[in-house]
């Protein structure tokens, strides 16, 4: 058994995929892990993420598969399963196999590799569109929209595109403090990716520190206390977003809103 051993990201593994088919590796006995643990009877093979390799395993996929079932692949990988590589991997090479027309490379849910991707995908996907709902920027002093959040899947970069296309005329960051990465998109101009330990100390402009104490009072006035359904409030807004939304504020009483 063939076992490449790649670090979590989606170059290394789409690298990993290149390099079986390049190496004529018998995919029924090949495996593309994340950690080091090892395995029965396996030989390792180190990977680095090679970009040419990269692009072409791209291009493969998106002409074979189309866009949308190519987006469906990457959110898979955006996970933080460490079985991801290895459903992702089967995936395509049961859809090149079975020559799987555009738009239904995860049809066949009755495959168990094929079932895994789609399902990590739509958990991924799940947690993007909560986001785009959820996210709170706020202005700093020097005029810079800036939101911080703390996603289960690595998703800044299906985040940014909704945001840039929505704000085009502004400066603004999305930081991910799981990872440690910001999301910078500069007014009229391309987003790009930064990696930094921690957010710099900020400091909210004035007009930001009044319009959040008025959409919190707004929030406040507009609650119905005899509806008031903290279960229900829970399934629609699970707490790990609230830490970062103004309106449930660690200050105010979550009571109240």
């Amino acid at each position: 058994m063939i076992v490449y051993r790649c670090e979590d990201s989606l170059e290394s593994i789409f690298t990993a995929v290149y390099r079986s088919y390049e190496e004529r590796r018998n995919h029924a006995e090949t495996r593309i892990v994340l950690d080091d643990d090892p395995i029965l009877f396996g030989e390792d093979v180190q990977i680095v993420p090679e970009m040419e390799k990269v692009m072409k395993v791209m291009n493969t996929i998106r002409r074979r598969f189309g866009e949308e079932d190519y987006m469906t692949v990457c959110e898979a990988l955006a996970t933080e399963d460490p079985e991801k590589g290895q459903a992702v991997y089967q995936t395509i090479v049961y859809g090149l196999a079975h020559r799987c027309l555009p738009g239904h490379l995860f049809d066949n849910l009755a495959n168990d590799d094929v079932l895994k991707a789609f399902g990590l995908a739509r958990t991924a996907w799940r947690e993007i569109h909560h986001l785009m709902g959820f996210m709170r920027f706020r202005e700093l002093e020097n005029g810079i929209l800036f939101a911080s959040f703390a996603p289960k899947c690595n998703i800044l970069t299906f985040l940014m595109p909704h945001f840039a296309d929505r704000y085009p005329s502004e400066h603004f960051a999305l930081y991910d403090e799981r990872r440690g990465i910001f999301g910078i998109h500069p007014a009229r101009e391309q987003w790009y990716l930064q990696w930094g330990d921690k957010a710099p100390k900020l400091r909210y402009s004035a007009a930001e520190k009044l319009y959040s104490e008025l959409f919190r009072e707004f929030c406040r006035s507009i609650a119905i206390k005899a509806r008031f359904n903290p279960k229900l409030q829970r399934q629609m807004l699970p707490l790990r977003y609230r830490e970062y939304m103004m309106e449930f504020d660690t200050s105010q009483s979550q009571a109240d809103l």
